[in-house]
């Protein structure tokens, strides 16, 4: 894209949040520089049920969440490990964005920080009282998290060539979802991985620059959106106001198309 357009493209997502936020009174931005994909727990549940959590000392809570002590243990062993297996995972993600030619945002929020994520699991256990922490914790693919960005028309190109050196060095894709060709909602490609030695799971968001800012844009009203308190009026709302935003994000050509590094023909990488 070139820099004409690009500048008329953040004029147009700008305009767009302006009017987004103008009824509500939000502004855009994101507590984490991660955790930008409306992800936020709503919820209060322990293994002992829904509210209940144990008095003992090393319990956690906040945000009116809770978890008890041995969850809490459970937590804090998976954030040792996903800490002692980050230094290599990252040592090839760098890899990847140096020979895509990617630019690498928010490395230094690579770790999830241990309340955001006991947040998360403590609502995944209320949402879903049928699971317990270990069920949580192994579905669980962003304690460790990257983001690569490239210009429109770079785009397609670096994302087939980070992915495919990713999966080269023995990173198995647990996770490829691609919303580029969405008439409405989200733009972007999530990806996850497994690490060949850890076996820890990581996430990979691939963006452009026009589709990373709508997405750090409308962070706020996607949590206002998953709050229980939230009338299905002001969800409605909610939405239409982040249709709009993403709306304005161009779609690189060919973008769309984009697959998994398994799932394309061995002629592609």
């Amino acid at each position: 894209m070139s820099t004409h357009h690009l500048g008329r493209a953040a004029a147009v997502l700008a305009a767009a949040l302006t009017l987004a936020t103008a009824t509500t009174g939000l502004t855009a931005y994101a507590a984490d520089a991660y955790d930008t994909t409306g992800k936020r727990a709503t919820a209060m549940r322990s293994d002992g049920g829904a509210g209940q959590c144990d008095d003992a000392p090393d319990g956690w809570e906040g945000d009116g969440l809770c978890l008890n002590a041995a969850d809490n243990r459970k937590v804090d062993a998976y954030l040792a490990r996903a800490r002692a297996a980050e230094p290599s995972i990252s040592h090839e993600v760098r890899a990847a964005a140096v020979l895509s030619k990617a630019e690498l945002v928010g490395f230094d929020y690579r770790l999830k920080s241990p309340d955001s994520l006991k947040r998360k699991v403590a609502t995944d256990l209320k949402e879903h009282p049928e699971r317990n922490t270990d069920d949580v914790l192994a579905r669980l693919g962003d304690a460790v998290r990257y983001t690569l960005q490239w210009p429109d028309g770079r785009y397609v190109k670096g994302v087939t060539i980070a992915s495919t050196v990713l999966s080269g060095w023995g990173n198995d894709t647990t996770k490829w979802s691609n919303t580029w060709g969405r008439e409405k909602g989200y733009k972007g490609l999530n990806t996850g991985w497994r690490a060949p030695g850890s076996r820890q799971l990581f996430e990979v968001q691939f963006h452009t620059p026009a589709s990373k800012f709508a997405q750090e844009a409308t962070h706020k009203l996607y949590e206002e959106q998953r709050l229980p308190s939230t009338s299905p009026e002001r969800k409605k709302e909610l939405q239409h106001q982040q249709d709009a935003i993403f709306a304005a994000v161009p779609v690189p050509d060919g973008a769309p198309a984009l697959s998994s590094p398994t799932a394309r023909p061995a002629s592609a990488a």
